[in-house]
């Protein structure tokens, strides 16, 4: 059996410990009060308005709409105009279904707030083409198969058509290869420019096809 210990508080060793508590509990309680004046100012500080009102045109036709600022522009689509064309699929800006063109260049609907675009021009699925008006690129994916199950469908039409647009304006992608050259739409520039959009069906080639032929009968 071990001895016992035999402790012997010397007067050196309390004072030392008597002033380190006495310093860390002043301490917390000025870090208490520099909280609680910070939260004074803050509560100060009036909160500023919830909602905003928005004026912006979709599709040919002018909306203006009060929303929750928090609102992103998909959800003033979906859930405000019912323009449900836009689909919501991973909500981060990956997969390119909820894809719709504002001001002539497409973006991930999902990533933006309604009340940036005051005054902007959007252009959604619904205003491309109708089933018994289709635009070429649907109609292409129409003849070579470019959707199963159609979800992603909307947001893949929306970026087939920008991409022409940007060859033909003479925006790079990460594959063009002479930046001094006009751009050639190849099978690289098309899936690069493309891979924003994820089609879960596996789609890829029949979307290639088809943009491959609007390109060509545009050209």
């Amino acid at each position: 059996m071990s001895p016992p210990l035999e402790f012997e508080m010397r007067r050196r060793t309390l004072l030392v410990g008597t002033v380190a508590t006495a310093v860390t509990a002043g301490m917390a309680r000025s870090a208490r009060a520099r909280t609680g004046a910070a939260g004074a100012a803050a509560a100060a500080v009036p909160a500023g308005p919830v909602q905003s009102t928005v004026n912006v045109t979709v599709n040919g036709e002018a909306r203006a709409l009060t929303l929750d600022n928090r609102t992103t522009l998909l959800d003033a689509l979906r859930e405000h105009m019912h323009l449900t064309g836009a689909k919501k699929g991973c909500d981060h800006g990956q997969c390119g279904a909820c894809t719709v063109m504002v001001n002539g260049e497409r973006v991930n609907a999902c990533l933006s707030l309604a009340v940036m675009h005051e005054g902007d021009d959007v252009t959604t699925i619904e205003g491309i083409g109708t089933p018994e008006n289709l635009d070429p690129m649907q109609a292409a994916f129409v003849e070579h198969d470019g959707y199963q199950c159609g979800y992603c469908t909307p947001g893949q039409v929306t970026s087939a058509r920008a991409v022409i647009e940007e060859i033909k304006a003479g925006i790079p992608s990460h594959v063009t290869g002479d930046l001094t050259a006009a751009i050639t739409l190849t099978d690289a520039e098309i899936r690069e420019r493309m891979s924003g959009n994820i089609c879960r069906c596996g789609a890829y080639a029949k979307i290639l096809a088809a943009i491959t032929q609007v390109a060509e009968d545009e050209a």
